[in-house]
């Protein structure tokens, strides 16, 4: 009997914890979650209610006229009692506050992110006619400022990749485990540097998505689409090298199908790659920060670089508008354009 499909699983761990958060915020909200059902993965509807959770704690703790409520029993109509500076000084205390002891900071990013949320809440009760205003309709998204993508150069890529097949810079400790890992951690690596994909979508791996005819992998995209992405002889020699080793390991219950298994004989999971990712490329950088995404960004700018087809990278990567894929990688695109300047001359020298 095949294992419980793991997105399957996900996703039901998802909608158990998102009827969860439900419980935690004013009764009205069931109907916009509802409303939103159809067109947004669960990851993002539990985004959403926690953004929401954040902002009805804060009126809650900051408005005198709602202290006597509880949450659960806030009536719809406070949503037209709130105004844009309400949401404003909101905001504002996101960049920095405290929440049981512990201290919570939000950028840019994420300021803009929790504004847009809450944008989407107002607009499906005012689209509905359940409210009279849209005050979050009147607050600026916050501008951006732009970081430079941080990736592994070349000659990084490679350091790391004989890193993870030797260990010989680990520690004494770290080398015993490396013994036993060396051979999937060298496929793992391999795998996202070589094609890309999201560190979910690597964990999610089952061995009936491998294809070695064909050189390629099904994974599950964000939004829960397929696509079969393709990778080269170096990928393949990693990953043939670390299915031999697969084959012969006897998983534990519920985790047959797994590609990638931890020591306990069970899927890794996403936080166990992090660590992964992070063990080995501060071998190589100090400096960078390199995550499971970096990785990603590694690839893609590498992908851009070479072919200058930035369709291309957005299809490869998953990205559904081309749009993303531009914003990331518009450094590239200016040097490019920075290089065609030197091909032109107007007068012999």
């Amino acid at each position: 009997m095949k294992d419980k499909a793991y997105y399957e699983d996900v996703n039901i761990k998802n909608e158990l914890k998102l009827r969860e958060m439900i419980q935690q915020l004013p009764k009205f909200c069931l109907d916009f979650f509802l409303g939103i059902d159809a067109d947004k993965s669960s990851r993002t509807k539990i985004a959403y209610a926690y953004d929401l959770q954040t902002f009805f704690e804060y009126m809650k703790n900051s408005n005198p006229s709602l202290k006597k409520y509880e949450i659960r029993d806030y009536p719809i109509s406070i949503l037209d009692s709130i105004s844009p500076s309400d949401i404003e000084e909101y905001l504002f205390y996101l960049k920095y506050y405290e929440k049981d002891g512990v201290a919570h900071t939000n950028d840019e990013k994420g300021i803009k992110r929790k504004l847009a949320s809450l944008r989407t809440f107002y607009n499906f009760y005012f689209r509905k006619e359940f409210i009279d205003t849209n005050p979050a309709s009147k607050v600026s998204l916050p501008r951006i400022h732009e970081k430079n993508i941080v990736r592994l150069d070349v000659d990084e890529v490679a350091r790391l990749l004989d890193e993870v097949e030797s260990g010989e810079s680990l520690s004494k400790n770290q080398q015993r485990f490396h013994e036993k890992t060396k051979v999937r951690d060298l496929a793992l690596m391999t795998l996202l540097l070589g094609t890309g994909i999201r560190v979910s979508e690597c964990v999610g791996l089952d061995l009936d998505d491998v294809d070695f005819n064909n050189n390629g992998i099904k994974v599950h995209r964000k939004g829960g689409a397929e696509a079969i992405v393709y990778f080269g002889d170096e990928v393949r020699e990693a990953l043939v090298a670390y299915w031999n080793e697969r084959v012969g390991i006897t998983p534990a219950e519920g985790h047959t199908n797994a590609l990638f298994l931890s020591l306990q004989k069970k899927r890794i999971s996403v936080r166990s790659v992090e660590n992964l990712v992070k063990k080995y490329s501060r071998l190589v950088t100090t400096v960078k920060n390199i995550t499971p995404h970096k990785l990603r960004s590694t690839y893609g700018t590498t992908l851009y670089q070479e072919t200058g087809d930035i369709y291309l990278v957005a299809d490869v990567l998953g990205h559904k508008d081309v749009n993303t894929t531009r914003k990331h990688y518009a450094a590239q695109e200016d040097n490019r354009r920075r290089a065609a300047a030197k091909f032109v001359h107007l007068r012999e020298d």
